[in-house]
């Protein structure tokens, strides 16, 4: 490998570690949901959000801003509900507005603690950090805004209703001038909701209204917002999936015909729409066989984010009863249900809900491979090992010659100390030498660069599948190490994991210091696969080449243990494929032959003063 290769894998490999240790040191700024204010800037009460519909009625979603004071239970206890029970979420819907607004997630915990709080989802709007989900009508023509059902409407419900896979929901309400409305919810055993809306008319004449669905937030979440992964809206509309984070949402481009003054739209046509947090999501799905339209909305004065989709206006003509069908996803956005829900009831595009990134490409399959050995195996830990041995073994023919050449330059050292002693300074001289003696053996210097150029893509695939799938979350690999998308949990303070204590956060000085054992294994294993390399000709390349496995030892400390793991498991087994392939070349790689030499020069010189 010449100088100038040298440089610019040395140029890299800085530039990576400076944009980790800055992101590490000064990780980006989170923002805290604000209090509710009015357009005038006052705290607000009660604003009435009032989203602009076609046709120039509106739609009043009676969005109520949460009391500070106020806690969820008390906003629960004082609503008529309806229980949601099901094997994996737990709830109620309330029957003002017929909101499903209280949800939460019997599988998933805040944290790994057995006493720790189930994950909530969803909160009723006169809560803090209200996220609910509302369907309703909207009235068009001569049909009066009253007539409708509204946010405030109280629903009626059998007395012994409760919401579960073999119970549906059915709501009524009688507006008293002909029209009856009727909402059935249903649930499977996991996390989809399906939405019928009726209407009877009863009266002499046709009316005229159009059905409608909306998730609202208020307040900006409380997010990561960490480059990796997307926290935000996600839709899909035209086979092409849209994510905006919830910072851009206040700067859409407002919509002339429909938009308030106040208020930000982003307007497409079909498919579906929602939030998406890192793990869990709440997304509208209109019946695919109708044309709907997505929104995307921001109320800067209620600081409130919603999406919408809009159906086309119906006719329901005198004596007759029309329907509408969409369907509710509010849960985590589990591999498996995602691609049940693509598959096998026709959401299109559903697996892209998460987050793949640029090489989804390559997360896409290496997930599917994880997921299917962790299944196999039932320890995720040991399947990213597995997973490593196989991307590995898939490489191995194109790292082949890398380690061959690497085995050779190895063998050249000895000649290029000797070139280097008759160049001098004459780096011209010492750079044409090389290369005649690069020729003369037959050794390409630029086949050692293969296999980092190879790993670069897979590492970052690997990262994004380690940070952004719920699979990872809490996964347990042994000991210590119960939560993979985690740091390493052991440091020097708690004697690697020996005591009850904490180790230090990731965002501190100390965990900087006090590292834990995966990245000393990492330090240790990058260290051994160095030595088998042969060393830079430039001293100061030397050195610093020399230093790198210490300094990534540290850096890594704060990063996802599953990712310290893979590291961990691919340079062991690159050094095991590498010594190997070396020995059978005929070279007989001496780990610890400079220190050696050191012991012994020292030796000589205590032995010659001696002499002396």
């Amino acid at each position: 490998m010449d100088d100038q290769n040298k440089n610019l894998i040395l140029a890299t490999v800085l530039s990576a570690a400076v944009l980790l240790v800055w992101f590490l040191v000064f990780p980006p700024e989170t923002q805290v949901p604000g209090d509710a204010v009015t357009s005038d800037g006052t705290p607000a009460a009660t604003t009435a959000v009032t989203p602009a519909i076609p046709g120039g009625t509106v739609v009043a979603p009676g969005a109520v801003i949460a009391d500070p004071a106020e806690t969820r239970a008390k906003a629960i206890a004082g609503t008529a509900r309806v229980t949601i029970e099901t094997p994996r979420l737990t709830g109620s819907v309330s029957l003002i507005g017929g909101r499903i607004d209280d949800l939460s997630l019997k599988g998933y915990r805040e944290t790994l603690d057995d006493n720790s709080p189930i994950v909530t989802l969803l909160s009723p709007a006169n809560a803090p950090n209200a996220y609910y989900a509302l369907h309703g009508w909207v009235p068009a023509g001569d049909l009066a805004n009253d007539a409708v059902p509204t946010p405030q409407t109280a629903w009626s419900a059998p007395d012994d209703a409760v919401l579960t896979p073999e119970t549906p929901l059915v709501l009524t309400w009688d507006n008293g001038a002909g029209l009856l409305f009727t909402k059935t919810i249903a649930v499977d055993e996991d996390f989809m909701f399906s939405v019928r809306q009726s209407v009877e008319n009863r009266t002499d004449n046709p009316v005229r209204l159009f059905p409608f669905g909306q998730i609202a937030r208020h307040g900006e979440p409380d997010v990561e917002n960490f480059f990796i992964s997307h926290e935000g809206v996600v839709a899909h509309a035209d086979g092409i999936v849209e994510r905006i984070e919830y910072g851009d949402m206040p700067d859409l481009d407002l919509n002339p015909v429909e938009a308030a003054p106040m208020e930000s739209y982003s307007i497409t046509e079909e498919g579906w729409i929602g939030f998406a947090d890192k793990y869990w999501m709440t997304t509208l799905i209109p019946d695919v066989t109708t044309q709907a339209t997505t929104v995307v909305k921001y109320v800067p004065g209620a600081e409130i984010y919603q999406t919408e989709t809009r159906l086309p206006v119906v006719e329901v003509p005198a004596g007759s009863t029309t329907a509408s069908d969409s369907k509710i996803f509010a849960g985590a956005k589990e591999w498996e249900e995602l691609q049940h829900y693509q598959n096998e009831e026709g959401v299109p595009g559903f697996i892209d809900t998460i987050d793949w990134g640029w090489f989804f490409f390559l997360t896409k399959p290496i997930f599917a491979a994880l997921h299917f050995l962790h299944a196999l195996i039932g320890n995720m830990g040991i399947a990213i090992i597995v997973l490593t041995l196989g991307i590995k073994a898939i490489l191995l023919p194109l790292a082949y010659k890398s380690y061959v050449s690497m085995a050779r330059m190895k063998e050249l050292q000895p000649e290029m100390e000797k070139l280097k002693e008759k160049a001098g300074d004459d780096r011209q001289k010492l750079q044409q030498g090389m290369m005649e003696l690069y020729k003369k053996n037959k050794v390409n210097p630029a086949a050692g660069c293969l296999p980092i150029l190879l790993q670069i893509p897979i590492f970052f695939s690997l990262y994004k599948v380690i940070f952004v799938t719920i699979e990872l979350r809490h996964a347990a690999f042994f000991g210590p190490f119960q939560d993979l998308s985690a740091p390493d949990p052991t440091s020097l303070l708690n004697l690697f994991g020996l005591l009850p204590f904490a180790a230090p956060e990731p965002a501190s000085i100390l965990s900087l210091v006090f590292i834990g054992i995966l990245p000393i294994m990492l330090g240790v294993s990058m260290w051994l696969q160095q030595k088998l390399n042969p060393a830079p000709t430039d001293p100061t390349q030397a050195m610093i080449f020399a230093w790198l496995p210490w300094v990534f030892m540290f850096m890594l400390g704060g990063f996802a243990s599953g990712l310290v793991v893979y590291w961990i498991a691919n340079n062991t087994i690159t050094f095991i494929q590498q010594y190997s392939i070396m020995r059978s070349h005929g070279s007989k790689p001496d780990l610890f032959g400079n220190i050696r030499s050191g012991f012994k020069k020292k030796a000589a010189v205590v032995d010659n003063k001696k002499d002396k």
